[in-house]
């Protein structure tokens, strides 16, 4: 097995969207990068896998359902086999569900253990296998894509903002039992202009949605990336922390 000279970064859901924008984002600094999918996303994946090539730094493609936790394991083997290191996981990968909080009865609970399953369950699956290969490191990183959904329990579903909650308590929790050595932090964004938004709603309710806000307008998936990149490399001494990026909509 070769040890990769260059840094690691792992990066859930990178086939679209934020984690499309984290994944290259690290490898513009020097980062290779697993560009992690589910299957019905291959397609994109691919391209996120083109961008990072673009950038000179070496990506691979791990197909893997982050709520199956036999896959998640598998996939950090995968990448042990490839780089030998891991130095970063970004939990990327999240679902949604764009249902009525008023109307109760329009939330399944299919949709209800399917979103939890991705967005609560996955990232903790995610952390716990890569931790062996993250505590080989000086200092390595864990940044969670949380949403504002998990503070104002305002989002697409109830079972989304409750799904966000969870995993902002799981990012202080893990904050505390991994320290010193492995950082653990959150961001968590406002309405994103991305692939599942753009499904949810339409233009005007979009526009509603930030009008008003001091900064009115959708966060853009690098927005995001930036922040991510930023927890994760750029702070010795923040970790528990749940960084809002709203244009100012929950002040």
């Amino acid at each position: 097995m070769i040890v990769s000279e260059k840094k690691v970064a792992l990066v859930t859901g990178s086939a679209t969207g934020v984690g499309r924008a984290c994944a290259a984002k690290f490898a513009a600094n020097c980062f290779n990068v697993v560009v992690n999918y589910p299957g019905e996303d291959e397609d994109e994946a691919e391209k996120t896998a083109g961008l990072v090539a673009e950038q000179g730094a070496k990506a691979i493609l791990a197909k893997c359902d982050v709520s199956l936790d036999e896959e998640v394991v598998a996939m950090i083997a995968e990448i042990e086999m490839a780089f030998g290191r891991l130095d970063v996981v970004v939990n990327a990968a999240g679902l949604p569900h764009f249902l009525s909080h008023e109307d109760l009865d329009s939330l399944s609970e299919d949709q209800w253990d399917a979103t939890f399953a991705v967005n609560a369950k996955g990232p903790f699956f995610v952390t716990r296998a890569a931790l062996r290969l993250l505590r080989l490191q000086e200092s390595a990183a864990v940044v969670k894509v949380s949403s504002v959904a998990g503070i104002s329990g305002s989002g697409s579903s109830i079972a989304y903002c409750v799904s966000k909650g969870a995993l902002n308590t799981l990012t202080k929790s893990l904050a505390r039992v991994l320290a010193p050595k492995i950082r653990v932090n959150a961001v968590c964004p406002g309405p994103i202009d991305s692939r599942w938004l753009r499904r949810g709603m339409t233009e005007d309710q979009i526009q509603e949605k930030v009008a008003g806000i001091p900064i009115p307008r959708l966060s853009d998936p690098n927005d995001i990336a930036e922040t991510v990149f930023y927890l994760a490399t750029r702070t010795d001494m923040t970790t528990g922390q749940l960084l809002v990026v709203d244009g100012g909509r929950t002040m």
